[in-house]
């Protein structure tokens, strides 16, 4: 029997050694492109704004090989609605596969082209377009066009490297809005956005490696200035296993923060998984002798005063109980953290039985939380269930509760083999609840709709002239140039990036000086409401030239780009400056007056005087004064 975890923050990388635990990713990240992958509608327009709604249902069809996918087939079981919110503006018909698709959309291509020479990937010769079938309804056509652009890569990490499978480059899926009962509804705007797919292989052994190395390749694909940045732009898939357990793969995790929780609780979850098996193997119970039966108990809970069940008897729904031969006891075992094995029940039965009112299901081993003794005693001598079975109780409409009862026998006989083959969701609480089942390798099939499109040599080679450094590369050397660690990271993977690699190398400014305006200082500015977007680099080179040639001082660089906001002739705002250095007889003129209106004014102490003469005289000078010079003056004449 696998022994339980540690708690989080006691788990050391020997602990997750001892258990054989093995982490891959998956990067979905969206490309900075004007338009959509295979079509020309526009990219990166979000609105939950919709003219229309198209309802479709996703039926399975057979394979060429005269075989159905296991996704396919639990999506049937769902019955659900599919609803697309459409918004005339971002989708056409190639959405609604009414149309063919567009040739791939080059701009897309060149930048996916790009990342892969940054994971070092050999590249294909061939692009090759598939489809990949999306069975949740979260792509109208059912199938997502995609291809693989290189194979086989690196990153550097912790002095030894990340193997890097594949880079894909695919179409986005719809947002969904919402999933309640059998209906769920998607918004069609983000549908067919380029996205960039780096895989790497399970080479990270411990949560936090994995942040790491998901934290690397974000700032990879961010260091080309291509990519989409904010909230579902860059999503990561994190794939887990331990030793005796099964990969699983946790979809769509939207901040790298929470990768190392989700990470440790599904590690939890297979030990656990793989504990309950052993369990009931020491009970006699396999995959060859599980038992189980279920039956319709709507009478004998007719006088309950459970309230869910209650309401379902208001509506004329049924109430059934499937009876889990030597189960007593099993369903209360802890999986995650605050989780227990009932909540696997929960969530097929929330998934695929389309009950998603909470609770869906009560369960005998937490017998006192639900129904009275009297209560569960009358289900046993119903169900003719012995002391250690385990009974679980749904409610619901006659279909959706048999779906519910054949769920939950399907899962408990699961329990017996270990660990089942899982997608599953990401949970803000670090944990995560079931899926759909994980989809066999035959989800993907050739497009024919698509011809191969060859990679010329020539367009690799234009692309290589202009490949930015690599973002580790960069992060060491401006760690040697003294930027200061809170800045470098930032600063690799900034637009502006080469912005001041040219000024610190061409006009000689001070790397940490240039560093925090480029970084710190127009932060602060976009804090204060001002469009930092809207300032060239042009423009902001001619501030950093003007101060390097002595016309305008560090002290008035900040000022002079703050009043860019509001005027446009940068010219007329250096010369309001004045020469750079100002006579000695301007400085004393200046101080002096200070001095003078200081005297009609009350401080509190000699240092408020102090701060509020710097304060108007740099004002006056506009920075025209180095603040270190100024300050020896006044202190010179206020002990004077």
């Amino acid at each position: 029997m696998s022994a339980p975890l540690k708690p989080f923050d006691q788990m050391s990388p020997d602990d997750y050694a001892a258990i054989g635990l093995k982490c891959g990713l998956e990067i979905h990240q969206q490309l900075l492109t004007r338009r959509k992958l295979f079509c020309h509608c526009p990219a990166g327009y979000y609105s939950s704004d919709y003219d229309a709604v198209i309802l479709r249902h996703m039926r399975p069809t057979l394979s060429e090989l005269g075989e159905y996918d296991g996704t396919a087939l639990m999506e049937k079981k769902t019955k659900k609605n599919i609803y697309y919110r459409i918004q005339q503006d971002t989708v056409c018909t190639y959405d609604m596969d009414d149309t063919p698709p567009f040739f791939i959309d080059s701009e897309a291509l060149d930048t996916a082209i790009e990342i892969a020479l940054l994971l070092k990937l050999n590249m294909v010769d061939e692009l090759h377009i598939a489809r990949k079938q999306y069975l949740d309804g979260s792509i109208p056509t059912g199938f997502q066009r995609t291809t693989i652009v290189g194979v086989e890569g690196e990153i550097p990490y912790k002095g030894r490297k990340i193997r890097i499978a594949q880079l894909g480059l695919e179409e986005d899926s719809c947002r969904e809005v919402s999933d309640v009962g059998h209906d769920r509804v998607y918004l069609t705007d983000r549908l067919g956005t380029p996205l960039v797919e780096p895989v790497t292989y399970p080479d990270m052994r411990t949560p936090q490696e994995t942040a790491e190395v998901a934290e690397i390749l974000r700032r990879l694909t961010r260091s080309t200035g291509k990519v989409r940045t904010g909230y579902g732009a860059g999503r990561q898939d994190v794939n887990v296993s331990v030793a005796g357990g099964t990969r699983i793969e946790i979809k769509g995790v939207p901040r790298i923060s929470a990768i190392p929780r989700l990470v440790y609780n599904e590690a939890m979850r297979q030990c656990a998984l793989l504990g309950i098996r052993d369990m009931l193997e020491e009970r006699g119970i396999t995959p060859e002798t599980f038992q189980h039966h279920s039956h319709d108990v709507t009478g004998a809970v007719a006088r309950t005063q459970f309230v869910p069940i209650q309401a379902a008897l208001n509506r004329g729904e049924r109430v059934r109980c499937v009876v889990l031969k030597g189960f007593a006891g099993i369903l209360k075992e802890t999986t995650q953290t605050d989780t227990i094995f009932a909540k696997e029940f929960a969530d097929r039965v929330r998934v695929i039985a389309c009950l998603t009112s909470a609770p869906n299901l009560i369960h005998s081993d937490a017998a006192s939380e639900f129904l009275t003794g009297g209560v569960w005693q009358r289900l046993r001598k119903k169900t003719k269930a012995r002391p250690d079975d385990a009974l679980v109780i749904v409610w619901g409409s006659e279909e959706d509760v048999r779906c519910a009862c054949a769920e939950i026998t399907i899962r408990a006989h699961e329990a017996t083999e270990g660990v089942p083959s899982d997608t599953r969701q990401a949970l803000k609480n670090g944990t995560n609840g079931f899926e759909r089942v994980l989809p066999g390798a035959e989800r993907m099939y050739p497009d024919t709709d698509l011809p191969p499109l060859a990679i010329a040599e020539d367009r690799l080679e234009n692309i290589r002239a202009w490949l930015p450094e690599p973002v580790w590369d960069r992060e060491t050397r401006y760690r040697e140039m003294g930027v200061p660690d809170e800045l470098v990271e930032t600063l690799s993977i900034s637009p502006r990036a080469d912005l001041f690699d040219r000024i610190v190398k061409d006009l000689k400014v001070d790397p940490v000086f240039a560093a925090v305006l480029l970084v710190q200082t127009l932060k602060a500015f976009g804090r204060e409401g001002l469009d930092t977007d809207r300032l060239d680099d042009t423009e902001l080179w001619a501030v950093l030239e003007a101060h390097a040639s002595g016309r305008l001082a560090r002290e008035g660089v900040a000022g002079t780009i703050r009043r860019l906001f509001e005027e446009d002739d940068l010219e007329a705002i250096l010369a309001g400056h004045g020469p750079a250095d100002p006579s000695a007889a301007e400085v004393d003129e200046c101080v002096a007056d200070a001095l003078r209106a200081a005297e009609r004014a009350s401080f509190k102490t000699a240092d408020a005087r102090r701060r509020h003469l710097m304060g108007t005289v740099m004002a006056r000078l506009r920075g025209r004064v180095a603040g270190r010079v100024l300050a020896e003056k006044i202190d010179a004449l206020l002990g004077a």
